[in-house]
């Protein structure tokens, strides 16, 4: 079973009317509604207002495999929450960083950039696979569309991405690099750019099937306990004579 957490920052709900027609449970509710039609997985939602900003450690400690979806709060992430989802991925924590998350604080942690951009609302795009043998494109045709999306063009400015998935191409005549990997300690990054907030963007079957291939993909495979540097006393050789072995990375 795969422990999945939403988090949505969930202010664009409030403060956006038109939202509730797209979105009448919020977005976070959108994504935890197709997400937990997959049998292997187990989602619950997680926003900014709720106590602990949704993510105490007994919920980021039981979680692996996070959706980040934030806007227009930002800053009022504490910068110790940001902190510790950043260590949690890398301890072995898959996340998915989705649209407008590209200027989110663990965003940027894990990317060491600014992460910034250009932008400009409502426009068609052509979501591209361009890596049809990475287990995120599975069940992707070699294109899908997107009526309405916000556009986000180059420079995006990220690390250079391990593997690419999905280019988007705007009809204004921007590109943009969509599906991002990243591994960063033990843990597994994506970044998947539709998803604007008032667009019925994660209603797409293809959305939907990228993101539920996203959540397989990181899945962690090991995990570590702690990140910090701890002296090793005993020698491998003397622990394997008396029986003794590692057990933590």
């Amino acid at each position: 079973m795969i422990r999945v957490t939403v988090w949505n920052e969930n202010r664009s709900e409030q403060l956006i009317p038109e939202m509730k027609e797209v979105y009448p449970d919020g977005l976070h509710g959108a994504l935890a509604s197709f997400l937990g039609k997959e049998a292997d997985f187990e989602v619950r939602v997680a926003t900014l207002d709720q106590p602990d900003h949704g993510l105490p450690d007994e919920v980021l400690n039981t979680t692996d495999v996070m959706l980040w979806w934030g806007h227009g709060a930002h800053g009022e992430v504490p910068d110790e929450l940001a902190r510790k989802v950043a260590d949690r991925v890398l301890c072995g924590m898959g996340i998915i960083f989705l649209h407008s998350a590209h200027y989110s604080k663990p965003f940027k942690l894990l990317m060491g950039t600014s992460c910034s951009l250009r932008w400009r609302e409502g426009e068609f795009e052509r979501v591209w696979c361009v890596n049809p043998g990475h287990p995120i494109a599975k069940g992707i045709p070699p294109y899908f569309e997107l009526e309405k999306e916000e556009m986000y063009g180059e420079f995006f400015d990220i690390p250079q991405p391990d593997e690419l998935v999905f280019n988007g191409w705007f009809r204004g005549g921007e590109l943009f690099r969509s599906g991002c990997c990243w591994h960063r300690g033990l843990g597994k990054v994506f970044y998947f750019q539709p998803g604007h907030e008032t667009n019925p963007t994660f209603h797409n079957p293809y959305v939907q099937r990228v993101l539920v291939n996203a959540v397989r993909w990181a899945e962690p495979v090991n995990w570590r306990n702690q990140l910090d540097a701890p002296c090793q006393e005993k020698p491998v050789e003397a622990m394997h004579a008396d029986g003794e072995t590692l057990t933590e990375y």
